[in-house]
């Protein structure tokens, strides 16, 4: 659901129905205002893990030379005396350092308003100009796979991605993604770095995401992720019940046993998530999340590691956890619950061509809100056994 007006020009869509049992997520909960800090960005520089670009091939494009796309960037105090490549990589993650030394050895990179080298060293405050031309990605094919699309303009897609949908081709899954279905929706967005893909979901998890539609686009949303000012918060059922809400601040690193899971490491990634309790069970919690940085399996590493999983996730969650005098049905429902019980229920942000904060809402899938249902129905079932006892 849009939160802000309607615009010329852009096109908003809707589900066509709503689950039946809408009622429970909207009396648990209300939807997030826009934060402060869409329309105040923060200046900070910390940076998260975005999803690296693959290197496109480019057999003889036919793209007209005029579509060249231009763009600088600024040389900041931690890249001072860093080599030119080693800085682009740091400045544009979007892009991968091969493809960025590649530019810059075909002269289309500028430091200062002249052709430099890949080792040249670089200054605080040296002005770079990339003078590129889309090239596009053959790697990725069109797939037709439906996709529903929240929001619709020039410069963005929002997209509302269900569970079991992985979102870019990797290892095990190079076809059948949201990727290969954006090719097919619109075969430009083969020109950008992952078809304007600039933040993940994992496979099991459901919600929002936002894709780039133009090189402007993907620079502006990419910036408002590494200041951390692109709003994302998360629904999630965990095991257990918290005393209250709070931050979670711990490192995340690759498993160093287990190279399928990551793990919270002395030596990993900053990684911060903030939450808070919306509803209690008798032996789990509805929580509200929201994301400070992005890291891989960032929610559900960090709540196992405290010791309250997430409900069905198949990676980090152990066992089911059965409250004492469980009903039937809960017990059926938590066992059958095949994913992480994770949504991506709201996204805000500083739309790249308007500069108007944006927001979405999104209420979780028919199962989540089942899991829910069936949650609160056992807190009914369990005070009665409780009195009667």
């Amino acid at each position: 659901m849009l939160s802000c007006p309607d615009r010329c020009g852009y096109r908003n869509r809707h589900p066509s129905a709503a689950p039946t049992s809408l009622s429970v997520y909207l009396n648990l909960h209300p939807s997030p205002p826009v934060p402060d800090s869409l329309t105040h960005p923060a200046d900070g520089d910390a940076t998260l893990e975005l999803a690296p670009a693959m290197d496109s091939v480019d057999p003889g494009s036919d793209q007209d030379s005029d579509a060249a796309d231009s763009q600088g960037v600024t040389i900041g105090p931690e890249q001072h005396g860093w080599r030119l490549d080693q800085a682009l990589s740091a400045l544009l993650p979007q892009f991968s350092r091969s493809r960025l030394s590649r530019w810059i050895r075909l002269g289309q990179v500028l430091y200062e308003g002249a052709p430099a080298r890949p080792k040249d060293k670089v200054s605080e405050g040296g002005q770079v100009t990339l003078i590129v031309e889309p090239e596009p990605d053959m790697t990725c094919q069109p797939e037709p796979i439906p996709l529903d699309i929240r929001y619709e303009d020039a410069s963005i897609l929002v997209i509302h991605k269900p569970a079991g949908l992985v979102t870019h081709p990797a290892v095990g899954n190079w076809s059948g993604t949201l990727q290969n279905a954006l090719l097919h929706h619109d075969p430009a967005q083969a020109l950008l770095p992952r078809a304007g893909i600039v933040h993940r979901l994992d496979k099991d998890t459901s919600g929002l995401l936002v894709v780039a539609r133009t090189f402007e686009a993907h620079r502006s949303l990419v910036a408002q992720l590494q200041r951390h000012s692109l709003a994302r918060h998360y629904l999630a059922v965990i095991c257990g019940t918290p005393v209250s809400g709070g931050q979670m601040e711990a490192p995340i690193g690759r498993h160093p046993r287990d190279r399928l899971r990551m793990a919270v490491v002395a030596n990993g990634k900053p990684a911060v998530t903030h939450y808070r309790i919306l509803k209690r069970f008798r032996g789990h919690c509805l929580v509200d999340i929201r994301l400070e940085t992005g890291r891989t399996h960032q929610i559900r590493v960090h709540f196992s590691h405290v010791g309250y999983p997430l409900v069905g996730d198949p990676l980090y969650g152990g066992r089911s956890f059965l409250p004492k005098h469980a009903t039937p049905a809960l017990i059926e429902r938590l066992r059958g619950f095949g994913r992480q019980a994770l949504h991506a229920t709201h996204l805000g942000l500083i739309h790249p061509g308007n500069g108007q904060a944006m927001a979405w809402t999104a209420p979780p899938p028919a199962d989540f809100l089942s899991l829910l249902e069936t949650l609160r129905a056992d807190c009914d079932t369990g005070s009665a056994v409780r009195i009667q006892s």
